[in-house]
């Protein structure tokens, strides 16, 4: 009997038997491979639908930021100065009011002496309005900023107060706002922003450069630039080292028994008394009934 007979196994049925083992092997293989790709296929599906929903979101996210920038730029806009026929009838008529109201106004600064003003300015909860000068605003361009971020209006008062240079003539005066605004712009990082508020030094009423001053309030004012004087003083200016009392007596005798009084201060480096005397100023006129105004209020 043939080796391959024994166990009644032909030769073909070993073949055929490898076949088959093949066969499931084989089929086994490919199911399984059909599992795996797709499993992966599932897997890679799911990652697709992951990465496509994050990548809205950071759109979204992107558009919204865009939303804000644009509100803020339109914020920022809003919130900036405007000289319009409105506002130039109230500054004609500030001094006309049926309510008690008062501004107060320093010129010539920033110096050391503008942030304890702000202190007090803050603690009192008043907003003021500064005249500044441009190449004070160079040197202390963190303080204009701070100015500018606590809500007090910054306004314009040349760049260099000299006499001589600023009323040369009436483009001179004119240029000496634009260089003094510039200033302002670089140091409160606001490009777009224009005071239209001008305070002629030494006032524009009267003096030897009466003429040009004349003239030069029309020149502004044809450039969007409105001047602005005061009817009230503490006389910080009219003595070397005035006193507490001093100022609030010429501040007492200059109000007299106006309802609408813009007051005229001083926030120069000589002027410390006048730092010293504000809190008592404020307090004064809070005790006469006037409101403290700001023109922001007026140039909107």
């Amino acid at each position: 009997m043939a080796r391959d007979e024994i166990y009644g196994i032909t030769i073909n049925d070993k073949r055929l038997n490898r076949k088959k083992i093949l066969i499931l092997v084989l089929t086994t293989i490919a199911i399984i491979g059909i599992i795996m790709v797709s499993k992966n296929s599932t897997q890679t599906l799911k990652m697709h639908k992951v990465y496509n929903q994050y990548e809205a979101q950071i759109e979204s996210l992107a558009k919204q930021e865009e939303y804000k920038k644009e509100d803020k730029k339109e914020q920022k806009q809003e919130e900036l100065p405007k000289l319009t026929n409105e506002a130039k009838e109230k500054i004609k008529n500030i001094y006309q009011s049926e309510k008690k109201q008062v501004f107060l106004t320093f010129d010539d600064g920033p110096s050391t002496v503008t942030p304890n003003i702000l202190d007090t300015l803050k603690k009192e909860n008043v907003k003021a309005t500064f005249f500044v000068l441009g190449y004070n605003v160079r040197a202390m361009p963190d303080t204009v900023k701070r100015i500018y971020q606590e809500g007090h209006y910054i306004a314009n008062h040349g760049n260099t107060h000299s006499y001589s240079a600023i009323y040369s003539s009436p483009q001179a005066v004119l240029d000496e706002f634009n260089e003094c605004n510039k200033a302002v712009q670089e140091a409160i990082e606001v490009p777009e922003y224009h005071s239209h508020l001008f305070r002629f030094p030494g006032g524009l009423v009267g003096g030897k450069y009466a003429n040009i001053k004349s003239e030069a309030k029309e020149l502004l004012l044809q450039n969007d630039i409105i001047h602005i004087d005061w009817n009230a003083l503490t006389g910080d200016a009219e003595t070397a080292n005035p006193t507490i009392e001093f100022e609030l007596q010429r501040l007492e005798e200059t109000i007299n028994n106006k309802t609408s009084v813009v007051i005229l201060m001083h926030d120069a480096q000589a002027k410390a008394v006048t730092a010293e005397s504000l809190p008592q100023i404020i307090t004064t006129l809070k005790e006469r009934g006037y409101e403290f105004k700001n023109f922001y209020e007026i140039m909107k």
